[in-house]
């Protein structure tokens, strides 16, 4: 689906910058023990979820309980607590514990890692093909402009993969398996990266598949199904909710040319133009880190993410008045727009080169 040209002279970027700008400014003075209140309660509640969880674990009668607590117990590390940790979103209250800069989660991906591919790299490129590893992780094709091979015929198997296998995917973004299969880098390049990889997912592993059913004893195996579920569960909904905010029908890829000599208003288009956002209530938001608030993070990824509720009518208003889509929708219905685009480009462009201009001029 071809997507509306959106102009925006240099005058209006500018101003279009400086109207967002402000909201910033105005939400970080505003910073105090509120949002302080707000993650420790948070980080309280997943630390109680995961103890009663592991420890009902232990009870067979007690397992879908216990295991469904210890999902939620993973998704409110990973969502809400790791993820926004990581992008420096506390370290305001210099609490060394929620330093944006140490900061260690309950996953696969080394945090150190993540701080380089995601909170560098995707959040600095957002949907600038071959400069946002995020576009197909390096696995699917994800964008009309990521030229088409027969390995693509496989897209829907390894989304499906991905998805199950999430954290395993995400740990590996690093490694810059694409560069790998073009030549460009060996992998003895990325010994370093693969040895951090190896060390967080092998205490990962040990850690949910070894220590915690033998501590269980004759109940190891409902232990290892638990921890094994429970990561299924935080990876399947992690997967719904990142792509979802990514792909689904309405964002925008953009190409290296498009995004040269940059002013901060285009760099906000941008974001805008290559998010969207997922309608709910205050449970489902917090489940999803606030992601799905996904257009006010790319916006402001330092910003506390439970503030993003408050600026969103702010940030819709000003899109309007510009002209400028505001993608948002209900999970199902952008999560079946993601699988639709996964399927369609699996297979070669018709009746066109597989690689094409983008055609989506941002006028400077």
């Amino acid at each position: 689906m071809s997507q509306p040209k959106i102009t925006l002279t240099s005058e209006q970027a500018d101003e279009f910058g400086r109207e967002l700008d402000a909201i910033r400014q105005r939400v970080m003075a505003d910073l105090g023990e509120r949002d302080a209140d707000y993650i420790r309660r948070v980080i309280k509640t997943q630390r109680a979820l995961e103890v009663g969880g592991r420890a009902l674990l232990f009870f067979p009668p007690a397992w879908l309980a216990g295991t469904a607590m210890l999902g939620v117990s993973k998704i409110l590390d990973n969502m809400e607590i790791g993820h926004n940790v990581m992008h420096g979103q506390y370290d305001w209250m210099r609490d060394p514990t929620i330093s944006g800069r140490t900061f260690e989660w309950d996953t696969a991906c080394p945090a150190d890692q993540w701080r380089h591919s995601h909170n560098y790299m995707h959040h600095t490129y957002t949907n600038i093909v071959d400069m946002d590893r995020d576009i197909g992780y390096g696995i699917l094709r994800m964008s009309e402009d990521q030229p088409w091979r027969p390995y693509f015929l496989g897209n829907p198997v390894y989304a499906f993969l991905l998805m199950v296998l999430f954290q395993y995917g995400v740990a590996l973004h690093e490694l810059e398996t694409e560069r790998i299969r073009a030549g460009e880098i060996t992998l003895a390049d990325k010994r370093d990266i693969l040895q951090g990889i190896w060390r967080k997912t092998r205490r990962q592993m040990l850690k949910d598949y070894v220590a915690f059913p033998l501590l269980a004893g004759p109940f190891a195996p409902f232990v290892f199904a638990g921890n094994l579920s429970a990561n299924l569960i935080r990876n399947i909904w992690s997967y719904m909710i990142i792509f979802c905010g990514h792909f689904p029908d309405g964002t925008q890829e953009f190409s290296i040319e498009e995004t040269q000599d940059e002013s901060r208003g285009m760099w906000y288009l941008r974001q805008i133009l290559g998010s969207a956002n997922l309608a709910g209530g205050k449970l489902f938001h917090l489940l999803s880190g606030n992601l799905s608030h996904q257009i006010e993070h790319h916006l402001f990824p330092d910003m506390p993410a439970r503030r993003y509720a408050e600026i969103a009518p702010q940030v819709r208003d000003i899109c309007g008045r510009y002209g400028i889509p505001y993608n948002s929708g209900p999970l199902t219905t952008q999560f079946a727009t993601v699988v639709r685009k996964i399927v369609k480009l699996a297979f070669p462009p018709k009746n066109r080169p597989a690689t094409i201009p983008l055609g989506r001029q941002l006028a400077a």
